[in-house]
């Protein structure tokens, strides 16, 4: 069974749809080995200049990791569940969080566990309202491993975050905005109008300067203020010799001098 819906091409914008609605979505393995090829192929297709993510069906964009299947893998010892469950999903979210162009989660319904660390990977993401989120691990004995523990706290401060990884309550897509999970709530019938729209703002700008700005932010958001302004200027040096960089800076001041003239 198809895990994932064919993706779309639309303006430049590949949708991608999570597709197991009858599980709400849950993250199998299979989604994540199907998610990492559509990435590996998003990446080299020039026709598109972001990506939005979403859920098949009403209720859920994702429920989180297939409990069903990870369990067989968590009874085969330490080993065997790290390897086919943790590093699985953390690669996944270091892809999403670390791809080349920006990955836009339209957040059609809940995002519990692995759905809410997709988001909080995604580097924008909308959120229907009514919408909900949460990080339910706790109650199953375990923390989050796709890397929850990580993102949440820098996205939202450390007692912020640490209030939903220690209760595993949700919240709402509002509370989700207070957090800096999510940019924007809109009604569920603009969901995908308002992620597209977002992506297209973006995506209008040059795809060289887009990469640059997402690679210094994911490499410097970890890193000393002095190790980041160095791979900020790395970033920029990259672009000095391109001749987009110099064929936008002289459309620039011929404008300007356009507009000095009149």
């Amino acid at each position: 069974m198809n895990t994932l819906t064919p993706y779309d091409i639309s303006g430049g914008i590949a949708t991608v749809t999570l597709n197991r609605p009858q599980k709400l979505n849950a993250i199998s393995y299979a989604m994540v080995d199907a998610l990492m090829n559509v990435l590996d192929a998003v990446e080299t297709n020039a026709a598109v200049g972001a990506v939005i993510l979403t859920g098949a069906g009403d209720k859920a964009f994702s429920a989180g990791a297939d409990i069903h299947e990870f369990s067989h893998s968590v009874r085969g010892g330490p080993a065997i569940a790290v390897r086919e469950f943790v590093r699985r999903g953390q690669t996944l979210t270091a892809r999403i969080e670390s791809f080349p162009k920006p990955v836009v989660a339209a957040v059609n319904g809940l995002a519990y566990g692995g759905g809410c660390e997709i988001v909080e990977a995604a580097h924008l993401a909308v959120a229907a309202d009514g919408t909900a989120f949460a990080k339910p691990e706790i109650r199953l004995g375990m923390p989050p491993t796709f890397g929850g523990t990580q993102r949440l706290p820098r996205l939202a401060g450390r007692k912020r975050a640490l209030e939903y990884l220690l209760t595993g309550e949700p919240f709402s897509a509002q509370r989700a905005l207070e957090l800096g999970v999510i940019n924007e709530v809109v009604p569920r019938a603009q969901l995908l109008p308002a992620a597209n729209r977002l992506a297209q703002r973006v995506a209008r700008h040059s795809a060289q300067a887009i990469t640059a700005i997402l690679t210094s932010v994911t490499r410097g958001i970890n890193a000393s203020i002095g190790e980041g302004l160095h791979i900020e200027s790395e970033q920029f040096a990259r672009l000095v010799p391109t001749r987009e960089l110099v064929s936008h800076l002289e459309n620039w001041k011929s404008r300007r001098t356009r507009k000095a003239s009149h």
